[in-house]
């Protein structure tokens, strides 16, 4: 099957139905990627997920990995650590250097197998100006006024869109997602593809049908990130 490939002057996405089931999820190409097309991308259940000299490369796997965040898993080993306020929680202070560490190679709990470089320079300016248009957030975790760990993401609704997370001291970016869960309280986090690591935190694997239907349907709904700012952990 021959993948679509979206022109500069028509960049409709086919029917999700359609992406390969190998690799699983891949849809079209395009060689553009913009805000108002990431946008509408995500609108659709579409997401971006390609490396340097490739392509744009847009997915939608089956199944796809989400969180209800009542169903975040809190350890007693976490919910030890959680009482020791390791780290102090902030929102959209630095939301490109949350993207520059998250790019930097390692493995990615976000990604099944990425070690990390998959965030190229357009991806991370095209995400920066989404987050100045206050679409894109950072779930921040600081220590002695050092970023430690954390997550970025895209807001639509009240849905967040998880891209990617790291962490430079131990649970960082699980106490992160941890803020994101209860205390911003989404409907629903989309981490795309499942990983051991986001199933041990509560993911869980739907439908791609369902996941479009629940993204149609919160579209209308709102999500405050303000909520906890400069909260202590």
């Amino acid at each position: 099957m021959q993948i679509p490939w979206l022109e500069d002057n028509n960049f409709k996405f086919p029917d999700v139905d359609t992406a390969l089931t190998e690799p699983d999820g891949l849809l079209a190409v395009s060689e553009a990627l913009n805000p108002e097309l990431v946008i509408r991308a995500y609108k659709l259940g579409i997401f971006p997920w390609y490396s340097d000299g490739q392509p744009v490369l847009w997915w939608s796997p089956e199944p796809r990995c989400v969180l209800f965040p009542e169903n975040f898993h809190v350890s007693r080993s976490f919910k030890r650590r959680l009482k020791q306020h390791p780290f102090e929680i902030r929102i959209d202070t630095c939301f490109r250097d949350v993207m520059l560490a998250c790019a930097a190679p390692r493995e990615d709990p976000l990604d099944n197998d990425s070690p990390g470089t998959w965030i190229t320079d357009t991806m991370l300016n095209v995400y920066c100006q989404l987050h100045e248009t206050g679409i894109a957030h950072s779930i921040e975790c600081w220590h002695d006024e050092k970023l430690v760990g954390g997550m970025y993401g895209l807001v639509l609704g009240d849905i967040f869109f998880g891209e990617s997370m790291f962490s430079h001291e131990p649970d960082a970016s699980k106490i992160a997602m941890h803020h994101l869960c209860t205390q911003i309280k989404p409907f629903l986090l989309d981490a795309q593809v499942h990983s051991k690591h986001l199933e041990t935190m509560g993911a869980e694997q739907i439908k791609r049908s369902e996941f479009t239907r629940l993204v149609n349907s919160r579209l209308v709904h709102s999500l405050n990130t303000s909520s906890g700012l400069r909260r202590n952990y």
